[in-house]
């Protein structure tokens, strides 16, 4: 299997267009938005914490502080983009 083809093979769901990308950066709210929901997995999944009960069991766990966090983050970080 080629480089290409594995890339290919990854990918699960379509980029996001560039017109949201720009649009976004511009501080379009919905365009926002849209990003938000296109890395919401990925930030649900870097906000998890492991968390033990009583009798030692483990449980994972989303700690919606460290999510709110990540979206800021990501939310300053498309309003300081910039598109040549």
């Amino acid at each position: 299997m080629s480089k290409r083809q594995r890339q290919t093979h990854r990918r699960q769901k379509p980029l996001l267009p560039y017109a949201v990308i720009q649009a976004a950066t511009m501080g379009d709210p919905d365009a926002i938005s849209a990003v938000l929901r296109y890395y919401s997995g990925y930030i649900t999944s870097m906000s998890l914490r492991r968390l033990y009960d009583g009798q030692g069991n483990s449980y994972l766990c989303v700690d919606e502080s460290m999510r709110h966090r990540l979206e800021m983050k990501l939310i300053a970080g498309i309003l300081a983009f910039r598109i040549a």
